[in-house]
């Protein structure tokens, strides 16, 4: 114990003094006094047209995608500047001596030595992967494969069922098993209908992929891609759309397992759930009729080709990890057809990505140490409840609704709680194997690890303190089940938070953000559950009526959003992120007006007033370039609409942004000139 500790102090020190030697990263750089950097504008543009265009607009010419990235904007920069960090505390544990075996400062510094290592991993080849290559080659019938595909899923590889355990929707106090839909290659269902061209040339580069990869691994089965693609799209056909997931109510199916049996007769539940080591009786389906034909279609699915679909799977998981020809091939596909990227990153920067997502915490745990200070912390704390203050102010104004469900409104709104930074009790990553020329042998170690947790936790009471982030992280979350906001020290710097700028833009950006998060409790689907969690009605319907009329019209603003030539923004799809920001800004803006009560109202700053310098924040965070692949990704799946949209969708609906920047009732950027005001 007493060599434990003194190697923790080591590594402590070592990571102090060699980061003193960093290069400030220029998202700091080029900050003024205010907090926005001016020469990012472009005064051509008219900011009540097209606010993005003429506050980013520079930005956007200075900063053209890189090789290496799909989008490119605030948050990518805030997180590659938080993993040269670090870079910094990886390369300063390695260099300490007789690290103790099974210790985390052990299993950080041996896991990115094994990525490290391609001389290894290209002497190694496959063979890392064969003793599960040789179970699939023995699968003699369909329980055989069944059971097969539920220890493969154990190390991560998809199938086309997919599972979670979280909190029961109405029972919040106790995690459930939830059974759902997975096991695309292309990832959403809308790749697989083949009206458009696009989808078209998709297939047939995935077919190519696949042909590909297989005769590299020296697999001799005859044309598999094709096979493969045929059963994925008949799963596809089956499957629920993203939009169609959004629905609470009507994915959860609660039953028994022999219920589950009977509705899905030709599959070995059992089987399924023991070998990934589950124990339980009781489950939630997403889809009803997704199990029942789904698994009635494997059925009748030939052995052969499910045995094809089940070594691609494995193969395509653990192709990052493998030698170059097969890393290299699964990011032309992924990263360049899929995601539009032209180059990958270097070895060690991918190194850094891998390793945070075997080993985050125990990472996050020398990153707060070092970059979070304490008094940031509190700091956000009180930002928060100003955030909440103001929004019972909001809440008592709302025309639209009555008392009574005020009344529940703010009681929920009361009893929210916040994570901020890092986690009050740090995860045990004891008894994980870490070995420093294993690559594959150390993601499989992780990944079983990490499953085993996971389903130790089904039919147990939920920990409602437990992260399901790193503290690095570059974002911030909602938990409806448990009614708490998450804002990891990741995110809680230049551009969203920055101590030393202006307020108006940190309460444009990160109280922005705070509010973002807090109104998810009261979009169209965090609404539906009441302050403790639950699943449960506190609207009148009146009340609820209401909601859903000013959802609507913000869902027919947004369909009118062309994102691409012939794509047009799903209104529907992205109306809880879209409630989010425009209840986040409404927030964030009279919070800051709020502010001012107490002190004198701040001089103009380069000539931008207060009022102007909050919606240049907002800008400031979302500003960003994308390729026409990703876009059209997002465009499809993602329930957040793009960049630009994200920073004009909401401003066009706001009086106070209109007032700030003097806009005509002319200008086209009020689409709805009243503007539509829910929170």
């Amino acid at each position: 114990m007493k060599n434990h500790k003194l190697t923790a102090f080591l590594i402590i020190i070592t990571i102090l003094f060699s980061c003193k030697t960093e290069k400030k990263s220029d998202i700091h750089s080029v900050f003024n006094n205010s907090g926005f950097d001016n020469s990012n504008i472009d005064s051509t543009k008219n900011p009540c047209t097209d606010f993005d265009g003429f506050a980013n607009g520079n930005w956007k010419k200075k900063n053209p995608l890189p090789a290496t990235e799909s989008r490119w904007g605030a948050f990518e920069i805030l997180d590659r500047d938080n993993k040269i960090k670090l870079k910094n505390i990886v390369d300063s544990i390695s260099k300490l001596p007789d690290l103790k075996s099974g210790s985390e400062s052990q299993q950080i510094a041996d896991f990115y030595r094994s990525y490290m290592d391609t001389a290894t991993i290209e002497k190694l080849g496959l063979s890392p992967l064969d003793r599960y290559f040789e179970r699939i080659d023995h699968i003699k019938d369909y329980t055989d494969w069944v059971n097969i595909s539920g220890e493969l899923e154990k190390l991560g590889v998809p199938t086309f069922i997919s599972y979670k355990v979280e909190a029961d929707a109405h029972n919040n106090q106790m995690n459930i098993l939830s059974l759902g839909q997975g096991g695309l290659t292309l990832g959403d269902k809308s790749y697989y209908t083949l009206k458009e061209t696009k989808n078209v040339d998709l297939k047939d580069r995935m077919i190519r992929h696949i042909d590909i990869m297989y005769k590299i691994a020296g697999l001799k089965e005859v044309s598999p891609g094709s096979k493969i693609y045929e059963l994925e799209q008949n799963v596809a056909r089956l499957q629920l759309s993203s939009l169609m997931l959004r629905d609470q109510i009507k994915t959860y199916n609660k039953m028994s397992v022999p219920e589950l049996s009977r509705i899905a007769p030709k599959f070995n539940w059992n089987g399924f759930l023991k070998a990934q080591g589950i124990n339980t009786q009781t489950v939630i389906i997403e889809d009803r009729a997704y199990m029942s034909n789904l698994t009635a279609l494997l059925y009748k699915t030939p052995l052969t080709v499910l045995k094809l679909y089940t070594r691609w799977q494995l193969l395509s998981h653990f192709a990052p990890y493998l030698p170059q020809q097969y890393s290299n091939r699964n990011f032309a596909f992924f990263g360049t057809v899929m995601a539009g990227k032209k180059e990958q990153k270097s070895r060690a920067d991918t190194a850094i990505k891998e390793l945070e997502q075997a080993l985050g915490m125990p990472l996050g745990k020398l990153f707060v140490q070092r970059y979070f200070p304490e008094q940031d912390k509190q700091k956000i704390g009180e930002m928060i409840e100003n955030v909440r203050q103001v929004y019972h102010q909001r809440i008592d104004s709302l025309r639209w609704m009555s008392n009574s469900t005020k009344a529940s409104a703010h009681k929920k709104l009361s009893t929210m709680t916040f994570k901020i930074g890092y986690p009050d009790k740090w995860p045990d990553y004891f008894g994980i194997s870490i070995q420093p020329s294993r690559l594959v042998d150390n993601v499989i170690a992780v990944a079983v690890f990490h499953h085993n947790e996971n389903i130790r936790k089904i039919d147990k009471p939920v920990d409602k303190g437990e992260w399901h982030a790193t503290p690095q992280t570059v974002d911030a979350f909602y938990d409806q089940y448990t009614n708490s906001a998450c804002f990891p020290a990741g995110i809680l710097q230049p551009p969203f938070y920055n101590h030393k700028a202006d307020d108006a833009i940190n309460y444009g950006a990160i109280i922005a953000a705070i509010g973002h998060e807090i109104t998810h409790a009261f979009d169209d689907r965090g609404s539906k559950f009441d302050g403790s969690g639950n699943l449960n009605n506190w609207w009148t319907s009146i009340d609820r009526h209401n909601f859903e009329n000013l959802t609507k019209q913000y869902i027919n603003y947004f369909n009118q959003m062309e994102g691409q030539p012939g794509l047009h923004i799903s209104g529907q799809l992205t109306i809880s992120e879209n409630i989010a920001d425009l209840g986040g800004l409404t927030l964030a803006y009279h919070a800051l007006e709020k502010s001012y009560d107490k002190k004198k109202i701040p001089s103009p700053i380069n000539g931008f007033t207060w009022q102007q310098r909050f919606f240049l924040g907002w800008a400031q965070m979302w500003h960003g370039n994308i390729s026409s692949e990703a876009l059209r990704n997002e465009l499809l799946t993602n329930p957040h609409v793009p960049f630009r949209f994200r920073i004009n969708g909401p401003l066009a609906q706001m009086k106070e942004f209109k007032q700030a920047w003097n806009c005509d009732k002319k200008d086209s950027a009020n689409l709805n000139r009243k503007g539509i005001e829910i929170w």
